[in-house]
């Protein structure tokens, strides 16, 4: 008797489970083909676990369904840097930024861009708009850090350096001491 009972409600709790997963599915899809922010979002995920040809066609997908979508040509301009295509990703990311012109990400992964390229008073230029628009992003006074540490301009490197630490980014020990010693405030 008790096995005949557990079957059927077995059986309920599968067709059940199986229904709300098809309409799930169904909504989601339907979500999707219309949602430029749902493709952003899936090409961000994919991003973060490293798939970028994916991710690039998530965001691709989400500015052809809205051109106007500054922060999925930001995270494709990214996915390019990620792939070394610099200048899609300059391209993408002065799009967003001429969409957005308080999209201090967007001016932060140009940087980044303008490193790789050795584009350096580029770089310079846009991790300073990117402080002046959000000054608690760390990443961007190490990125800056790291141009005037090229430049040779480790005074200007320490001090960015330092500020990165304060706002809570990790930077590497080595790459202080050696600015350190490079600026003179420690022995070598």
């Amino acid at each position: 008797m008790r096995r005949s009972i557990k079957n059927p409600i077995r059986l309920i709790l599968i067709i059940a489970c199986s229904t709300l997963f098809s309409c799930a599915t169904t909504g989601q899809m339907q979500l999707k083909s219309r949602d430029a922010e749902g493709y952003n979002n899936r090409g961000f995920a994919y991003c973060e676990i490293g798939q970028y040809d994916q991710a690039i066609s998530d965001f691709s997908k989400a500015i052809e369904i809205n051109p106007r979508l500054a922060p999925a040509y930001n995270n494709r301009g990214a996915a390019y840097l990620y792939t070394a295509q610099y200048d899609q990703a300059i391209s993408d990311l002065s799009k967003a930024v001429e969409i957005d012109p308080r999209l201090a990400q967007a001016y932060n992964n140009r940087g980044w861009a303008y490193i790789k390229m050795q584009h350096y008073d580029e770089a310079v230029s846009d991790f300073d708009r990117t402080i002046e628009i959000d000054p608690r992003l760390a990443e961007a006074y190490f990125y800056r850090a790291v141009v005037y540490s090229l430049l040779e301009e480790y005074g200007k490197a320490l001090l960015d350096a330092i500020k990165a630490q304060k706002l809570g980014y990790r930077i590497p020990l080595e790459f202080l001491d050696d600015l350190q010693k490079a600026a003179g405030t420690i022995d070598g």
